[in-house]
C-alpha cells in the first residue's frame, strides 16, 4: 500500500510530511466515535447561513437554484465571473504552485461532479474512466466522497472501498473498508450527529411519498439522515404546487429545516451540522486540524457545497472548485465546467505527482 503523497510542482514524488507509518494510508488517530460529533452538532443550524428558505417565495428559490442558460465562454456578460472563478484546468499551474510540500486532502461531492446529473437519481452511475480516476487520486491523497445521498448509495456507486464516505450531507461518515492497523473496523461508524431524528425523517417520507403521488415526475428519496424531494422530471407549472405541499408537511415539524439544490428539495434536521462540519471532522480524525502544510481540495456542484467552500476561505488553506457551466453566486476560487474536466483535472494532479498509473 503505498503512501500518501505531498503536492510538488515538479513531476517527482516528495516525501510524506504527513505523521503516518510507512506503507500506511492514515495516521494513527482513534476514530472519533458517534457521541462526539453529535456533541459538536448540539447548536441549532445558522438558518441564515445555510440557504434555509424561511422567507419570500418558494417557487423563485427553486427557479433560481435551477438555471436554465449555460455560460458561453466568450460571452462578456460571463466574463467578470469567470476572472474571479477562473477554469482549475486553464490555471492549473497556480493550483500547483500553492500545493507545493504541501498534504492535499481531497473531497469530492458526487451528483454532477462525479456523475451527471441524470433525469433519474437511481442511474447517476459513474463511468469506469471516472472511477479509475478517483482511485488514482485515493493511492496518495486521503480521499473522501462527501454527498448528500445516503451513504450506502453513493458508497454502491463508487465501489472504492479505499475511500471515507459522508453521506447524508456529512451526517452519516464512515472510515476506508480497506483498513489499516491505524484505523477502525470496517463496521464501526465514525460519525452520525443526527440518529435521534431518524424516526421523524421516516415519518415525514412517507407523508411526502404520499403527497407527491399526486404530481406527476415527482420523486422522494429517502437518504438516511435527510430527505430530497427530487422535481427535475415535473413540469415547472406543477413546481409551486409541489413547494407548498412540502411546506405544508414541514409545518408540523419545526425541528426539520428545508434546503434547495439544483431541482431537488432538501429536507434536513436543524442541527449545526452540513458538509463544511463533515469537512473540517475529516481533517480532525486524519491529524490535520490547525496545520499549515496540508492542502485540501473540495470540488462539489451544489449550493450544499458552498458550505465547505466557505470553510476552506475562512481557513485561508486548500481551494474549492465549482462545477458548473452557469454563474453562480460562490465562495469556490476555480470552477470546472462539468464531470469530464473534474476527471481530467484529477488525472493531471496524479501525473503532476509523478505517479504512473497501472
Amino acid at each position: 500500500m503505498m503512501n500518501h503523497a505531498t503536492f510538488a510542482a515538479e513531476e517527482a514524488v516528495t516525501a510524506v510530511a504527513a505523521p503516518a507509518q510507512p506503507g500506511r494510508h492514515f495516521v494513527s488517530l482513534p476514530p472519533r466515535r458517534a457521541r462526539d460529533c453529535r456533541k459538536a452538532s448540539l447548536g441549532r443550524m445558522d438558518l441564515a447561513t445555510s440557504a434555509v428558505l424561511m422567507g419570500g417565495s418558494l417557487l423563485d428559490s427553486m427557479k433560481a437554484s435551477s438555471p436554465r442558460h449555460p455560460m458561453s465562454p466568450a460571452g462578456a456578460d460571463n466574463e467578470e465571473w469567470i476572472e474571479k472563478h477562473p477554469s482549475a484546468l486553464e490555471w492549473f499551474e497556480g493550483v500547483l504552485a500553492a500545493a507545493e510540500g504541501k498534504q492535499i486532502v481531497m473531497f469530492l461531492d458526487y451528483d454532477g461532479t462525479l456523475s451527471p446529473i441524470v433525469q433519474d437519481p437511481d442511474r447517476a452511475v459513474m463511468t469506469e474512466e471516472m472511477r479509475e480516476a478517483v482511485r488514482g487520486v485515493a493511492q496518495h491523497f486521503p480521499t473522501a466522497i462527501v454527498s448528500g445521498r445516503c451513504r450506502d448509495k453513493v458508497f454502491n456507486f463508487v465501489k472504492l472501498e479505499e475511500l471515507y464516505y459522508a453521506g447524508s450531507h456529512g451526517m452519516d461518515i464512515k472510515g476506508p473498508t480497506k483498513m489499516s492497523n491505524h484505523k477502525a473496523k470496517a463496521d464501526e461508524v465514525l460519525c452520525q450527529p443526527a440518529t435521534e431524528f431518524l424516526p421523524v425523517i421516516q415519518e415525514v417520507y412517507e407523508k411526502l411519498t404520499a403527497k407527491m403521488e399526486s404530481i406527476p415526475g415527482a420523486m422522494v428519496e429517502n437518504n438516511k439522515f435527510c430527505l430530497s424531494v427530487h422535481f427535475r422530471c415535473v413540469e415547472e407549472a406543477e413546481w409551486d404546487a409541489l413547494g407548498s405541499e412540502v411546506k405544508a408537511v414541514l409545518d408540523d415539524y419545526p425541528k426539520l429545516c428545508l434546503t434547495k439544490g439544483r431541482k431537488v428539495l432538501e429536507i434536513r434536521p436543524s442541527i449545526e451540522w452540513n458538509k463544511g462540519h463533515a469537512l473540517k471532522f475529516l481533517l480532525k480524525s486524519l491529524g490535520y486540524a490547525g496545520r499549515s502544510d496540508v492542502f485540501p481540495i473540495y470540488i462539489g456542484d451544489d449550493r450544499t457545497d458552498e458550505d465547505a467552500f466557505k470553510v476552506l476561505q475562512n481557513m485561508g488553506q486548500g481551494i474549492g472548485i465549482l462545477v458548473t457551466k452557469f454563474p453562480k453566486d460562490t465562495s469556490a476560487s476555480y470552477s470546472l465546467r462539468e464531470p469530464a474536466e473534474v476527471k481530467e483535472f484529477m488525472r493531471k494532479l496524479v501525473k503532476s505527482n509523478g505517479i504512473k498509473k497501472g
